[in-house]
């Protein structure tokens, strides 16, 4: 099965890694992934949709990762690690953590001194030689990423700005004398990026065997206090002291008076353009490497993006400057082959990005939990779905649709009974529709499948604070709903995959 593959219907769930049970305070790439891909399988589920995999940054967001090319250490499997004759069993026994959400702060302090003595004992031994190969394979991003790591350790957290004037401008002399001086700590963090990329990539493989593609997702941003920057300053507006000049978000609109102002460094489009957009070409082939299907976040930040000055509070002041359009993904295509990408093009899209999306030939998303605010000319009601598209109930950002149903308005609530013809439409109604859907891939959040209110959200827009935490128990999937998934897909043509049309 190719997750890409063009006239196959499809149906699948969306559920970051990180969300899944296990006793040690957070999913990973362990066991229970292993499980949950089975349980994709049994429910005629041939797709798996993650978050982005990097080491997460402020509120703990996988959108606000410290690399876009890392994968965060608190997803490696300590089972995985002891297997592998790293760490004793026996002392991974009784951990310290409750099931239920993720504290982070706690997790990280316990985690990382597994993870270190699991590296004491690789560090003892002769390498294998699949470890050489990595540190090849990766050397466009990893030294850039793990020195920014041990620097920032060295440095208590502080943002890469505020490190010594040498450093921060990346001067040769001065990183070649705190490389020396950090060579340890940069050992360790290779070593803890070659466990997350070897497992994540066993379990993908895990995965496809069992006939389950992975959906991965690259923010078209980065942010600002992260290896990237650090690394490629030219590639962003700056300004001489190293500090963003402008930043992103989107303009105040029904939503927000004010607009969001999201804080990212915009990129400076002339200076990739010089690079032969490299950067990107790397991003975009690590990232297609990593998974099946890639979903490219803030797709209509290519056509243009909502630059807004770095000075100001709001995103009220702010102008849309131009992308790079077309030009991007056509030379990462004739650098990779084709991109398999899915445009995540929410929000207020125009003319422009429905003509770079369409003309990309890339599939759009449809979320039904916006389709009915008005009349029946709405994008994303079934029947104004095309056949290259996604369709979801709701996503990440979104109420569980049990939660949004519960606090639906009266208007979106008529609309909703008058197109259903019922009187009391509920979470089964949605996920017919999107079975049902003309879309040929759809895709269900894990809350939508284990029927949660909104206690079960997984992030929150705008508010700072206790996003990104929630976690599911195997206790809460019922037999029957396993049962249920499966016997949808079959109804609805979206399992078992269909031969691609000549």
């Amino acid at each position: 099965m190719r997750a890409g593959q063009r006239g196959v219907r499809r149906a699948g769930v969306l559920l970051h890694v990180s969300a899944l049970p296990g006793p040690f305070g957070i999913g990973d790439f362990g066991p229970e992934a292993r499980r949950f891909v089975e349980t994709l399988a049994a429910a005629g589920q041939t797709l798996w949709q993650i978050m982005p995999l990097g080491p997460p940054g402020p509120g703990n967001s996988p959108y606000a990762a410290r690399s876009t090319f890392g994968v965060d250490p608190l997803l490696v499997s300590l089972e995985d690690l002891a297997e592998d004759g790293l760490l004793d069993r026996a002392c991974l026994a009784n951990p310290p953590f409750a099931p239920g959400r993720i504290d982070f702060d706690r997790v990280h302090a316990w985690k990382e001194g597994w993870l270190r003595e699991a590296y004491q004992r690789f560090a003892v031994a002769p390498p294998p030689p699949e470890f050489a190969a990595f540190v090849a394979e990766v050397g466009h991003w990893l030294p850039d990423f793990a020195l920014f790591m041990a620097l920032r350790a060295r440095e208590e957290g502080r943002s890469w700005s505020e490190w010594p004037d040498p450093i921060r401008r990346r001067e040769t002399e001065a990183l070649a004398v705190v490389g020396a001086e950090l060579v340890g700590e940069v050992r360790f963090q290779t070593f803890v990026q070659w466990a997350a990329h070897r497992q994540w990539r066993a379990l993908r493989r895990y995965a496809n065997a069992r006939g389950v593609g992975v959906v991965g997702d690259v923010p078209i941003f980065v942010d600002y206090d992260s290896a990237d920057v650090w690394a490629h300053q030219h590639l962003f507006k700056l300004n001489a002291r190293g500090y963003p000049a402008v930043v992103a978000g989107v303009p105040p609109d029904a939503f927000s008076a004010t607009g969001q102002r999201w804080g990212n460094p915009l990129y400076d489009w002339e200076a990739a353009r010089a690079d032969g957009y490299r950067w990107w070409i790397d991003r975009f082939g690590w990232a297609l490497g990593l998974v099946d299907l890639l979903r490219v976040d803030h797709f209509r930040g290519f056509e243009s993006a909502w630059e807004i000055p770095a000075d100001e509070p709001t995103a009220e002041r702010g102008c849309w400057v131009p992308g790079p359009g077309r030009e991007l993904f056509e030379q990462a295509a004739t650098a990779l082959g084709p991109l398999s990408l899915i445009a995540e093009d929410l929000g207020v899209i125009t003319p422009q990005v429905r003509a770079l999306r369409d003309g990309l030939g890339y599939p759009g998303m449809k979320i039904l939990q916006f389709a009915f605010g008005d009349d029946a000319r709405n994008p994303y009601l079934p029947h104004n779905l095309s056949r290259l598209s996604v369709v979801y109930t709701g996503t990440h950002d979104n109420d569980t649709t049990v939660g949004w149903l519960a606090t639906l308005g009266e208007v979106p609530r008529g609309n909703l009974q008058r197109y259903l013809g019922k009187h009391a439409p509920g979470l089964d109604d949605l996920v017919r529709m999107a079975y049902g859907a003309v879309s040929e891939t759809a895709i269900l959040p894990m809350q939508d499948v284990l029927r949660l209110g909104s206690e079960a959200r997984t992030n929150r827009p705008g508010e700072p604070e206790g996003n990104w935490s929630w976690r599911f128990s195997w206790e809460q999937l019922e037999p029957a709903r396993v049962e249920e998934l499966r016997a949808l897909a079959e109804t609805y043509g979206r399992y078992p995959p269909q031969p691609e049309e000549p």
